[in-house]
């Protein structure tokens, strides 16, 4: 169990070592804290703190600056010159899908929902832990990242055949109906085809973070699984049990 918690760290660390992080937010003190909270990580930050600096950064206009290549934006709501709900609504308007984390003071539910409406895509509320606004962020890298792995037109793994754009799944020529949480599972599985899951794990990315069920429901989905893709559920070929850490696929 100890080699595997290391090798996610190793993983973890090299995946943050390759992700930019926007960060805009006016509060000098907050944002100086969560620079150096996500700088420890070691993600790269760049920090702004007016709405206009940002999307000046972000849609690269005749100015001397350079378009920011962004992999996730930290945005806060209430900004100078222009609005962070404003800002979603525009990089949504434009096809911009890098992923957005809202930060702000206004936690009504109406809020929320208003924030996620116009296109973020977690909304957290202040005061926050730097700890969870850390893991939040490795969250939403994390499903970016696995969303641009599945863009291809189809997976392929022996007689299974899987097509992302399509949510479909073909299992030795055959299309079998998957639901949605089974088939991103399967997705998950198949863009690692070998790599061993925790239940923990597979929570995190399929249920996401904010799940508070049991981590039994993993072992439901994975039998239903097996029961659509496999010639013998009991025998299986594909979804295999790793006593002791979880399950890995082929």
């Amino acid at each position: 169990m100890l080699s595997l918690e290391l090798e996610r760290a190793a993983s973890e660390s090299e995946l943050a070592q390759k992700n930019r992080i926007l960060l805009v937010e006016d509060e000098e003190l907050i944002g100086e804290m969560i620079e150096v909270a996500l700088q420890a990580e070691g993600y790269e930050v760049k920090k702004v703190r007016d709405g206009r600096a940002a999307l000046n950064l972000l849609q690269n206009p005749d100015s001397s600056e350079t378009k920011l290549a962004t992999d996730l934006i930290i945005l806060d709501l209430m900004l100078p010159e222009v609005n962070g709900l404003d800002i979603c609504r525009l990089l949504r308007y434009q096809g911009d899908i890098t992923p957005i984390l809202v930060i702000s003071a206004k936690s009504s539910e109406t809020d929320r929902v208003l924030g996620l409406e116009v296109g973020a895509d977690d909304y957290l509320t202040k005061p926050f832990s730097m700890r969870e606004l850390v893991a939040r962020c490795r969250a939403l890298l994390r499903r970016q990242r696995y969303s641009n792995l599945s863009s291809t037109p189809v997976q392929k793994y022996r007689d299974i055949s899987l097509f992302p754009q399509e949510c479909r799944v073909l299992v030795r020529g055959t299309e079998v109906n998957l639901s949605p949480k089974e088939f991103r599972l399967l997705e998950l599985f198949m863009s690692y085809p070998r790599r061993v899951w925790s239940r923990e794990q597979l929570i995190e990315q399929v249920w996401g973070p904010d799940f508070l069920g049991d981590t039994k429901t993993v072992d439901v989905h994975i039998r239903w699984l097996r029961e659509k893709l496999e010639l013998e559920p009991s025998q299986p070929e594909y979804l295999i049990t790793v006593r002791g850490f979880g399950y890995r696929f082929g």
